[in-house]
């Protein structure tokens, strides 16, 4: 591989349902990196971090527990409102992974996702001060969700990895977010058939 990723980096998503576990799972495998999920909303049917576990076949000692876990499926300011929660920024502290791996932090949602009544995703990511990759989907409507969570996380001063990008190819999409981004897109992961650790590595094998 040509793409040399820091020991611990977040990813975040333009929307919800972008794509981002499956991003960590290839991720996850192929650098053999400790996973943290600082907060999850919605336990049923499983987790996130459970579901990595499961697809990645990792030890239980690569998955760190979340800070603030949820029952609800919801914004994690409007579940953690229901269930009587107060989300703090300063609770949040990440994981140190063991020698000699990586760290991968998934968010939750995309980056204007409320914490709470003044903090969103985007003040965790500055918080951590980690280096991020944007998770996108390819089809109609990803140029401008793309390019507004780049300008954002640049408003922020955040360190930008790159973009990967979900979906059946669109070569015209991934130019305009590369040359309107001033980014690279790292990957474009297109649907698969199925998701277990082959399926997984040859994806991460892509990774430019």
């Amino acid at each position: 591989m040509g793409f040399e990723w820091p020991q611990k980096f977040f990813v975040t998503g333009t929307d919800t349902d972008v794509g981002k576990s499956l991003v960590c799972a290839l991720l996850l495998l192929g650098l053999k990196a400790d996973y943290w999920k600082p907060v999850q909303s919605g336990l049923a049917p499983s987790t996130d971090t459970e579901w990595l576990k499961q697809v990645t076949g990792l030890p239980h000692d690569h998955f760190h527990p979340e800070t603030y876990r949820l029952s609800r499926p919801l914004s994690p300011h409007a579940a953690a409102e229901l269930e009587g929660v107060q989300i703090r920024l300063e609770c949040f502290q990440a994981p140190v992974p063991a020698p000699g791996r990586h760290l991968i932090v998934e968010g939750a949602g995309g980056l204007m996702v409320p914490l709470n009544r003044t903090d969103f995703m985007l003040d965790l990511m500055k918080q951590l001060g980690l280096p991020v990759l944007l998770v996108a989907r390819s089809t109609l409507g990803t140029i401008n969700h793309t390019l507004l969570s780049l300008e954002q996380m640049r408003r922020y001063g955040l360190s930008i990895l790159g973009v990967v990008i979900n979906g059946p190819k669109n070569l015209s999409n991934k130019k305009a977010i590369e040359f309107y981004g001033s980014t690279s897109v790292l990957a474009e992961i297109e649907p698969l058939p199925r998701i277990d650790g082959d399926s997984l590595m040859r994806e991460y094998q892509k990774i430019d």
